[in-house]
């Protein structure tokens, strides 16, 4: 065999190596970053409380923050395809959000610790939709777009399930809000340093793209579209955890020290399941976006009118729809829509995502208070609505993307 020919077999290997080497860089340090804030989530509202916040404000405090979270991702999207600093826009968003967590150990008043809160939220906001887009071009030497992100969430995922659980053994030991915030400076500089280093290693992640999707616009397509509304019907159908341990605690249903465990089952089902989830979503595409949506529409009867047991199923069942809205769900998007749009599809697709699920918590936060029964109603009746519609959109994109992108990883 010539020469030039051998050393071109070798170079798409060389190539699916450094993409996944980037892939579970980015996991490590999404871990570490998870693992700091998700930590600290867990124990925002009772602190809030000891400081003197009401009810009303924490609801108002961790609301906002979610929106901003959400909705400014929009605003960072169009700011990195504009610019094309992905790197810097990310490595500032981690900056903004990992020094906020460990400052909340420097507070003494709820309005503090509130402006710190809303601050992380800012943080994420600002940095996922350029981190997504520097992901989604490793995904044609990897596998595809749901083993991608299915990746990341799966490492995401685990960092919000050992991060509680290191604050509630510090908590258990005595230690107090302030010390268990202090705690997480650790986590949040290993996050910090291992983003320097990727950006160190990988200054050009988008010399990853094997070949861009092959869409005929300019703009953001029709099927986007679509696929933004299904999406956003299972976000409005889809309960915050809080409500969900308010109504644990509420009922008697779940002890107040298994609650946080109930949570930790959730965030491993949840990272366990996107590695499954995207290697699924990549064979045999939306089928598995509409199988997922039904099963995952069963944690509302489960957790609201179960016992113990049925409840922690619930849970479960409510992590598996965690792991399809953080993996398979944003991994469509990246396919559907021009390489240089990516950045601000990402940015609309989760900000309209968030907004809606804002919206849809509001909702069943105040029909749950008129009866437990309208609540299940309206999460099971938002979620399967959502099924005509991915259905819809199922046939044009296994048709147009998925045998597209499976040609390509061959």
């Amino acid at each position: 065999m010539p020469e030039p020919l051998a050393g071109a077999s070798q170079e798409p290997s060389r190539t699916s190596r450094t993409a996944f080497r980037f892939v579970l860089l980015v996991g490590v340090l999404s871990f570490f970053a998870d693992f700091t804030y998700e930590g600290a989530r867990g124990i925002l509202g009772p602190y809030l409380a000891l400081l003197g916040a009401s009810a009303t404000v924490v609801g108002l405090v961790t609301g906002f923050g979610e929106l901003l979270g959400y909705g400014l991702r929009l605003v960072s999207g169009r700011w990195a395809d504009a610019t094309g600093k992905f790197w810097p826009i990310t490595i500032f968003g981690y900056v903004v959000q990992m020094t906020s967590v460990p400052a909340l150990a420097f507070t003494h008043t709820w309005p503090q610790a509130a402006a710190l809160i809303i601050l992380e939220r800012v943080g994420k906001a600002i940095r996922n939709p350029p981190r997504d887009v520097m992901l989604s071009h490793a995904a044609g030497q990897v596998g595809g777009y749901g083993w991608v992100f299915g990746v990341h969430e799966a490492m995401d995922q685990f960092g919000a399930m050992f991060g509680p659980l290191a604050i509630a053994a510090i908590l258990a030991h005595r230690g107090s809000y302030h010390e268990a915030f202090a705690v997480l400076l650790v986590p949040a500089l290993i996050n910090l340093a291992l983003v320097g280093v990727a950006r160190w290693l990988y200054p050009r992640p988008q010399d990853m793209e094997s070949v861009p999707p092959s869409v005929d616009t300019q703009g953001l397509p029709r099927i986007f579209w679509i696929y933004l509304a299904g999406a956003a019907l299972v976000a409005a159908g889809f309960a915050d955890y809080p409500l969900i341990a308010y109504h644990f605690s509420k009922a008697g249903v779940v002890p107040g020290d298994w609650i946080a465990i109930f949570y930790a089952v959730a965030m491993g089902v949840s990272g366990a399941g996107s590695l499954a989830f995207g290697r699924l979503f990549d064979r045999f595409g939306f089928k598995v976006v509409i199988a997922l949506t039904l099963i995952s529409a069963l944690f509302a009867p489960l957790v609201f009118l179960g016992g113990f047991w049925i409840a922690m199923l619930g849970a479960a069942l409510w992590g598996i729809g965690m792991g399809v809205h953080e993996s398979i769900i944003p991994a469509a998007v990246a396919p559907m829509v021009p390489m240089q749009r990516r950045a601000s599809a990402f940015g609309l697709f989760t900000a309209g995502y968030g907004i809606f699920w804002f919206a849809g918590s509001a909702a069943i936060g105040i029909l749950y208070d008129a009866s437990v029964t309208a609540a299940i109603a309206f999460c099971l009746a938002a979620e399967l609505a959502a099924v005509p519609i991915f259905i819809r959109v199922g046939r044009q994109y296994d048709a147009d993307f998925l045998r597209t992108s499976a040609s390509g990883h061959r």
